[in-house]
């Protein structure tokens, strides 16, 4: 089994909330699972999971299922309840910390220029680098509104709205891990692997605007489930250095067929001519021929010779 992601930075294995999800829960469900970060994302978004030619999952339930069917689950152990729980606290966070994350990453102007659009544009191959970001940031901005309806994005008081929640759901999950290691005992579950795929970016990323963070830093046993569950699943070889500009030397690609192959070089031929043309680098004139002269003088020999 194969898992396709957005490459690691800051000590992650993955900086995407989505994609950390999977490899946490792969992880703690003891599937065998091997990593291939994306640059140059074919097939839409990450991440994507593949086992043979026929399996193809790209949600989380859907993996959480798969690897059930192969034996592999996480919450093997959970009891009714405490699943039923699990199931209140995941919701409670996709509705009310998960906006706030959108918001932090592609909204925030100083985020997204400084931190966001920068680290997306140096880790995606060309032409991706100059079209992913901003339909990256587009989609957030779509998810923002339908939520926000009557409030203004470019606004404090959306901001305040967003980070009121999040920062009252964080609180909430501070106060049922208490001094436990995991959220149901010394083994973690799907509810622990959706927290750190949540919390750990939040946690690492240099943000510039960092409010959100520090709400996060200021919840002592969220900061050390992250730095846990990290250093206890993801060795240093499985994360990113540090550097936002590093990748890793085991980086691999989708294996492209022939046709992807003319496709890519097509995309790319056509995004330089028409970066060329757009900037002015080649200037195509258009000048208008006029036909050839007609010689007369044959037509006047012919009817002379009839």
């Amino acid at each position: 089994m194969e898992v396709y992601i957005w490459k690691g930075d800051w000590g992650l294995p993955s900086i995407d909330t989505a994609c950390l999800e999977v490899l946490a829960y792969a992880k703690f469900s003891g599937a065998p699972v091997k990593t291939r970060e994306v640059r140059r994302p074919w097939f839409g978004s990450l991440p994507v999971m593949r086992h043979g030619p026929e399996t193809k999952l790209t949600k989380f339930q859907d993996v959480v299922a798969y690897l059930r069917k192969q034996n592999y689950s996480a919450d093997v152990k959970l009891t009714p309840q405490q699943a039923s729980d699990a199931k209140a606290y995941i919701a409670m966070l996709r509705q009310k910390l998960k906006p706030a994350l959108l918001y932090q990453w592609w909204v925030d102007a100083q985020n997204y220029v400084e931190l966001t659009r920068p680290w997306y544009a140096k880790a995606l191959g060309f032409p991706f680098n100059y079209v992913i970001p901003g339909q990256m940031q587009r989609a957030a901005t779509a998810i923002l509104d339908s939520k926000l309806q009557g409030f203004d994005l470019e606004g404090d008081q959306a901001q305040i709205a967003l980070f009121k929640e999040a920062q009252e759901c964080m609180t909430t999950l501070s106060q049922r891990l208490g001094k436990e290691q995991f959220f149901f005992g010394q083994s973690p579950t799907s509810l622990d692997a959706i927290v750190f795929a949540h919390l750990a970016p939040l946690l690492r990323a240099p943000f510039p605007s960092c409010a959100l963070q520090n709400h996060l830093k200021a919840c002592d046993n969220l900061a050390a489930f992250v730095t846990r569950i990290t250093q206890r699943y993801f060795s240093v070889k499985d994360t990113g250095s540090g550097d936002s500009g590093a990748s890793k030397v085991s980086s691999e690609e989708f294996s492209f067929s022939w046709l992807n192959s003319l496709i890519s070089i097509g995309v790319a031929t056509v995004a330089m001519v028409s970066y060329a043309l757009l900037s002015g680098l080649v200037q195509v004139e258009y000048t208008e021929e006029e036909p050839p002269p007609v010689d007369n003088r044959d037509k006047t020999t012919k009817r002379a010779s009839e």
